[in-house]
């Protein structure tokens, strides 16, 4: 059973990584093409960063998943407890509607946030961006930080009360150092989906300002240049770096509060 298991997990790691690893080795391909192999070279990377429209997307893109994910970090984590401090019935409710927005389908997210935006007369460009990003990365930090407050001790909260500390001063004192393994992940997981949107973003952008994923979908309309494998290359290996970066800080703040 544990050789199945084994053999199961290597199948869906390789169908995984495989079609990645494809794309990576064609980044260095001489030809203009995937259709064969035929020298290396580091002409597309070259002209990657040649092309400023695409660095000034790259880079709009990371300020737009970052601030997102930090918006969405301090909203969803003062909301996960909120939730946590409610009723046990209400917080079943609230919980349910929270996972909706988990589970919806982006396109429909996307529809929804274009027609409240226009109803609103709200003028689509980077705002309407960033605040759906935030909206829909919200859902994600209540669900990473909600079962560490669950697994919280609540005697030290009343422990806190009882020496005289303040509602804020238990938030920061006690409660806050505590959650701080899951707000990060909260943070990482936000700056993920945000970074990879593409519905939401297709239908709320504006003409002023644009995604990586929308412009590759754009460029890709045109044909595929090897152009784009140089960029996909580049933020596989910024990923990498991300869950590297995460695990270390995660282990360090875990490793301070044993």
């Amino acid at each position: 059973m544990k050789k199945l298991a084994n053999l199961y997990l290597i199948c869906v790691f390789a169908l995984l990584y495989i079609p990645i690893f494809y794309l990576i080795v064609y980044s260095f391909n001489r030809g203009d093409d995937m259709n064969g192999f035929v020298g290396v070279t580091l002409e597309h990377y070259k002209d990657l960063f040649s092309d400023n429209r695409l660095m000034l997307i790259l880079l709009q893109t990371f300020f737009l998943s970052f601030l997102s994910a930090l918006l969405a970090t301090i909203i969803g984590t003062f909301g996960a407890i909120w939730i946590y401090q409610v009723k046990q019935k209400r917080q079943q409710t609230l919980l349910s509607l929270n996972n909706i927005l988990m589970v919806a389908p982006d396109v429909m997210i996307g529809a929804s946030f274009l027609l409240f935006f226009t109803v609103l007369g709200f003028q689509l460009s980077f705002s309407s961006i960033l605040l759906s990003h935030v909206a829909f990365s919200i859902p994600i930090v209540v669900l990473m930080v909600l079962p560490r407050l669950k697994e919280m001790n609540d005697t030290m909260v009343q422990a806190a009360y009882d020496l005289g500390a303040t509602t804020w001063q238990m938030l920061r004192e006690v409660m806050l150092p505590y959650l701080t393994p899951a707000v990060i992940s909260g943070f990482f997981m936000a700056f993920t989906y945000s970074l990879d949107d593409f519905a939401v973003t297709f239908f709320v952008q504006g003409n002023g300002f644009s995604t990586l994923s929308v412009e590759i979908y754009s460029r890709a309309r045109r044909g595929i240049s090897l152009e784009i494998n140089a960029l996909s290359t580049i933020v596989f290996l910024f990923s990498i770096l991300l869950v590297i970066g995460y695990y270390y800080i995660v282990r360090e703040k875990e490793n301070k509060h044993a």
